[in-house]
C-alpha cells in the first residue's frame, strides 16, 4: 500500500464514478446518465493509478459526506464515519451533553423522517459509501481480469471495500433497527443490504427497490463480508509505514470489528476467538493520552480515518472543532461523578480533559487550528474490553487480566487500586461496562453499548437513558467527583424501549423513491 496517495489530495477519479456512488436515484437521475457513467467506470479502473484514486475516493466518502444538498455551504459534515458519526452516537447516550442546537434532535429524541437532517444524511451518506465500496469491488475484479492489478493487489482493495460495506451496514442497523436480540431468531426488520454496484439501469433499479432484510440475514452477510475482508486484505505489517497501517484498513481491522459485531450478536465465544488472533500484534500505550497525542503512529490504534489541514469537514464537522474548539459537546456530570471513576485517574487529567468556566470538555481531539486529528474507529483497548466482557459472561475468570490491563495504565497506584475478582457475574460485567464508558468517552461508542444491552440477561438496559438538560453548558456546581448525579426537573427524560422513538425513521427521501421501504417504515413514523 505504499503506492496509495495521500487522501488529502484525493478526488474521485471521474465525475461518472462519483455520480454512480450516490445512495439512491432520488439524489441523481442515474438512469439518464448510464452510458456516460459506464464509460467513466471503465476508465476509473483502467490503470493502477486510477484504481488507487477510486479506492481513496471510497475512503473520502467514509471521512466526510454531504449534510444538506439544498444548501451547499453546509456540505462537509463528518458522515458516515467522521465527527458527525461520533457525535450522533454520543448524543444518543447519557455521558456527553449537547450544549447547542447541532444535535438537539438526536439528544432529546424528536426525529422526523423529512426534517431531521442529521438523521436523513446519516442514511444517505452511509449508503453513498456502500455504493462506492460496491463499485470498487466490481471495478477491481475487472482490473485484475484485465491484468491491471495482480490478484494479491486486487484482493487487498476488495477486502478494504468489503470492510467498509460491512461496517456501514452494521452502523445503519444500530440506528434504524432494533438490536439483534429483539426477537429470539433476529427475524425482525434490519436494513437493505446492498451488495450490487449501480453500474447499469438494471442494477440501479435493483438497488432502488431493495427491501429491508431481517437482522439475522444482515448480520450473516456483514460477518461474511468481514471474514472475506480478513482473508483478502494485507496485514498491518504489509502496509509499509506505521501511519498507513492505521489509516488504511487491514486484516487486523476486520478482526477487531468482528469482536464488536459478535458482542452485539451475543456470540461471546466468537468474540474471544477473534480477539485472540490479535494477541502480540498490538499493545496498549503506557499513557492513555498517547493514542490521541500521536494518533497516526502508536501501538494501540487499529484503524482511524485520516484528516488533515487540507481535507477535513471544517468547523461544522471536525472532531476538535465540535468537541473542543466550539464547546458544542461537554462531558456530562452523569459520568464525571460516577464513583467508579477514581479521582486520580489519568483520564481526568489535563491531557485528556479541558476545563472552561468550570465545565469539562474532552481534550482527546487537540488540533483546533488545522483540524488534523484522526477519527479513531478501532483501538486495541476496545478489543481487550470486548474480550473481557465475553469471558465474564462465560464465567471465565481471566476476564480480569484484560480489564485491569486497560484500567491500570490510568491509575495512580495500580498495585492497590486495581480490581480483584468480582463476587458475581453481574458485578464483573457492570464493572467492564463502566470501564468502557470511561475509556471511550467522546469516541462515539456509547450508543453501541446501550443498543446491545436492551433487555440483556446480565446487565439489562431498557430504552434510552435520562440525560442532563440540553441546550446549554452544564452548571459547574453539578460536577462533583464521587457523588452520583441525580436526574432532576428540567433534565431530558428517558425514552422507553417500547417507544417508537427508540429507533430512527427511514428518511422520506428514501421511502418516496422506494415504495417497498415506505411499507417497511419503522412503526410510529
Amino acid at each position: 500500500m505504499n503506492s496509495l496517495l495521500h487522501k488529502s489530495k484525493i478526488f474521485i477519479a471521474a465525475t461518472g464514478f462519483a455520480l454512480l456512488a450516490l445512495s439512491s436515484c432520488n439524489e441523481e437521475n442515474i438512469l439518464n446518465l448510464e452510458p456516460y457513467n459506464q464509460a467513466s467506470e471503465d476508465g476509473a479502473f483502467s490503470t493502477k493509478e486510477n484504481v488507487i484514486l477510486s479506492v481513496n475516493g471510497m475512503y473520502q466518502a467514509a471521512q466526510v459526506g454531504q449534510y444538506n444538498n439544498a444548501t451547499p455551504s453546509q456540505a462537509g459534515r463528518g458522515y458516515p464515519f467522521g465527527a458527525a458519526y461520533f457525535q450522533q452516537n454520543d448524543m444518543r447516550g447519557e455521558d456527553m451533553v449537547n450544549t447547542a442546537s447541532f444535535y438537539a434532535v438526536t439528544y432529546v429524541g424528536t426525529w422526523d423522517p423529512a426534517g431531521a437532517l442529521n438523521t436523513v444524511y446519516y442514511w444517505i451518506d452511509t449508503y453513498r459509501l456502500i455504493a462506492r465500496a460496491n463499485l470498487v469491488i466490481e471495478g477491481v475484479k475487472k482490473a485484475v481480469s484485465n491484468g491491471v492489478l495482480t490478484e494479491a493487489e486486487g484482493n487487498d482493495y476488495i477486502g478494504q471495500a468489503l470492510f467498509f460495506r460491512a461496517f456501514s451496514h452494521y452502523e445503519l442497523l444500530n440506528f434504524f433497527a432494533r438490536p439483534y436480540k429483539h426477537t429470539a431468531d433476529a427475524s425482525h426488520l434490519g436494513v437493505p443490504y446492498r451488495t450490487v454496484a449501480s453500474t447499469s439501469i438494471a442494477t440501479a433499479a435493483e438497488n432502488e427497490k431493495l427491501p429491508r432484510g431481517t437482522v439475522a440475514a444482515n448480520y450473516a452477510q456483514l460477518l461474511k463480508d468481514l471474514n472475506d475482508a480478513e482473508n483478502f486484505m494485507y496485514s498491518k505489517t504489509q502496509r509499509g509505514t506505521a501511519k498507513a497501517a492505521i489509516v488504511y484498513a487491514t486484516k487486523e481491522a476486520a478482526i477487531a470489528l468482528k469482536t464488536r459485531v459478535y458482542l452485539s450478536k451475543g456470540d461471546y465465544a466468537s468474540v474471544i476467538t477473534e480477539a485472540n488472533k490479535l494477541d502480540g500484534k498490538y499493545t496498549l500505550t503506557a499513557d492513555p493520552n498517547t493514542p490521541f497525542a500521536n494518533n497516526y503512529g502508536n501501538s494501540e490504534s487499529i484503524f482511524s480515518l485520516e484528516n488533515s489541514a487540507t481535507n477535513n469537514p471544517s468547523v461544522n464537522g471536525a472532531l476538535a472543532s465540535q468537541y473542543l474548539g466550539r464547546s458544542l459537546i461537554a462531558i456530562s456530570p452523569i459520568i464525571w461523578n460516577n464513583p467508579s471513576w477514581l479521582a486520580t485517574d489519568k483520564r481526568r487529567g489535563t491531557n485528556l480533559v479541558t476545563v472552561k468556566s468550570g465545565v469539562y470538555y474532552t481534550n482527546k481531539y487537540k488540533d483546533t487550528s488545522t483540524l488534523s486529528d484522526a477519527s479513531p474507529l478501532l483501538r486495541y483497548s476496545e478489543v481487550l474490553l470486548n474480550r473481557a466482557e465475553a469471558k465474564a459472561r462465560l464465567d471465565d475468570a481471566t476476564y480480569l487480566v484484560d480489564l485491569n490491563a486497560v484500567r491500570n495504565r490510568s491509575l495512580n497506584n495500580p498495585s492497590t487500586e486495581q480490581y480483584s475478582l468480582f463476587a458475581t457475574k453481574a458485578a464483573a460485567v457492570n464493572a467492564i461496562l463502566t470501564e468502557r464508558r470511561i475509556e471511550f468517552l467522546a469516541e462515539g461508542l456509547r450508543w453501541n453499548t446501550i443498543h446491545r444491552l436492551q433487555q440483556d440477561d446480565v446487565a439489562p438496559m431498557s430504552g434510552i437513558p435520562a440525560k442532563y438538560k440540553n441546550g446549554a453548558a452544564p452548571v459547574a456546581a453539578d460536577y462533583k467527583i464521587g457523588t452520583p448525579y441525580v436526574i432532576k426537573s428540567g433534565d431530558v427524560t428517558a425514552i422507553p424501549y417500547s417507544d417508537y422513538r427508540y429507533v430512527w425513521p427511514i428518511p422520506t427521501l428514501e421511502t418516496s423513491a422506494n415504495p417497498t421501504l415506505a411499507a417497511q417504515q419503522n412503526p410510529g413514523y
